[in-house]
């Protein structure tokens, strides 16, 4: 099939229809369809269940326990880095900002201020910074893991299409990691300022959910929400999980200017795993690697 073709499936596709019915056979406890599902699936997209705290396909409740299953401890060591790597996954995009603007693929752009819901005060902090999108694929780890520190101050939820995210998409809808359903999640860092973690949905990513709120997205009301958390203490550390994608989607990071270098070795495409160098502060990257 070719890719054109599959851009117009996603166009004709009743995508909320598909997403609402994949979240409840995903959250499905104890059903004769679970196991049966989960074999398939680790069949057919190559999932290392070797890596996980339970390697025992049998031993997960629901689909979704499965595919948000944590890893075994020590699997993902934390590299000695200003910034690590978040999710494993793949690099879809990354580097500067110009102004406000972001490649999503090869002749497509676009903006800090529609990935954030619009809010062009938010955006501004990073005018000229820096971003990394990184894609989740099925047979990934699905948690999402803090960058470097950070006190969580705001989160919003901006309400959208839910369009693939996989890089034939991303090459071929316009604007879709601003169009998709998110999660914009603020933290601030006392070593680096303000920073974003945008959590994008997808076509039968059934929710998304935080390890300070669960499931954000349990009812899908078509208008954006928000939360502040100024008055509370929430803070985590590098490498602790944030949340989670219950089913497979992309992460987008904005960081301000003279904030991040990216990790030398990091390509469009390249695999990318958790724990790993994503980043140095500015002068501090080891020799051979500024």
């Amino acid at each position: 099939m070719s890719d054109r073709l599959k851009i117009l499936l996603q166009h004709l596709l009743p995508k909320q229809h598909l997403t609402t019915l994949a979240g409840r056979i995903a959250g499905a406890q104890g059903s004769a369809m679970t196991l049966p599902l989960i074999r398939w699936f680790v069949r057919t997209y190559g999932v290392d269940m070797t890596e996980a705290h339970d390697p025992d396909i049998a031993g997960y409740n629901s689909f979704n326990d499965f595919f948000t299953r944590p890893l075994k401890a020590g699997a993902r060591p934390l590299a000695a880095a200003d910034f690590i790597c978040p999710v494993d996954g793949a690099i879809s995009q990354f580097g500067a900002i110009d102004d406000e603007h972001m490649l999503q693929a090869k002749g497509h752009r676009f903006t800090t201020t529609a990935l954030v819901g619009g809010d062009a005060a938010l955006a501004a902090q990073f005018r000229d910074g820096s971003f990394a999108n990184l894609y989740l694929s099925p047979k990934d780890y699905h948690r999402l893991h803090m960058p470097c520190d950070g006190k969580l101050t705001r989160m919003i939820y901006v309400p959208g299409a839910l369009f693939s995210v996989n890089p034939t998409t991303a090459r071929g809808v316009s604007n879709l990691f601003a169009r998709n359903e998110r999660v914009v999640c603020v933290f601030e860092s006392p070593e680096h300022g303000p920073f974003v973690m945008v959590l994008v949905g997808a076509t039968i990513v059934g929710s998304m959910a935080t390890v300070w709120h669960g499931v954000v997205n349990a009812k899908r009301t078509g208008k954006i929400s928000e939360w502040t958390y100024t008055d509370q203490d929430i803070v985590l550390k590098k490498g602790e999980e944030m949340g989670r994608f219950l089913l497979g989607s992309t992460i987008v990071m904005l960081f301000r200017r003279d904030t991040i270098v990216f990790n030398p070795d990091w390509a469009p495409e390249r695999s990318v795993r958790l724990g790993e160098i994503m980043g140095y502060s500015p002068g501090r990257a080891p020799a051979g690697n500024a």
